[in-house]
């Protein structure tokens, strides 16, 4: 469970959701650029996958990903109000807790994240978050939680004093 990561030992996959992505008429600008921001800020990107637009193929893919990993999982697209739009069902379908205050906070970096569905929370050892498609949009987001997500990932397995006393 630890290989590829970097010195932070922070482990996080991508998935873009997009019909446009899996047929080839679309480049994965978003996935690119959640890759890089990540990478920037201390993460290690150990793996990136592509899966078309609904809530099936959201969740088969979440669970694949989130499989014996610990670590961080950030989709990007599908969670807007386009009819195909379903990641917030498919990630919901597999979610074993949510986390509202990360999705909550996610939505108010700009007035376009008040139309986000955009789901968090935990599968097993693993903390997802639905960003939009946008290249801007999935980076804002996540920038917006960047200060708390690897603490959220530490205490899925770490125990240590969740909350330690500064003396």
């Amino acid at each position: 469970m630890n290989e590829g990561r970097g010195e932070s030992g922070l482990a996080a996959k991508v998935l873009t959701v997009s019909d446009g992505v899996v047929a080839g008429t679309r480049q994965d600008r978003s996935g690119e650029a959640l890759e890089a921001y990540l990478s920037s800020a201390g993460w290690t990107v150990v793996e990136r996958s592509v899966v078309a637009d609904g809530a099936e193929s959201v969740s088969g893919e979440l669970r694949r990903l989130a499989d014996s990993f610990h670590g961080l999982i950030v989709t990007t697209g599908g969670t807007g109000f386009g009819p195909r739009d379903a990641t917030p069902e498919g990630t919901k379908a597999v979610l074993d807790r949510e986390a509202p205050g990360l999705a909550e906070a996610m939505r108010l970096v700009n007035p376009l994240g008040r139309l986000s569905r955009g789901a968090a929370g935990t599968v097993g050892a693993a903390l997802v978050l639905n960003t939009p498609g946008s290249s801007k949009g999935c980076v804002e987001t996540v920038e917006a939680v960047i200060d708390v997500i690897g603490h959220a990932v530490r205490l899925l397995v770490d125990n240590y004093d969740p909350h330690p006393h500064h003396g």
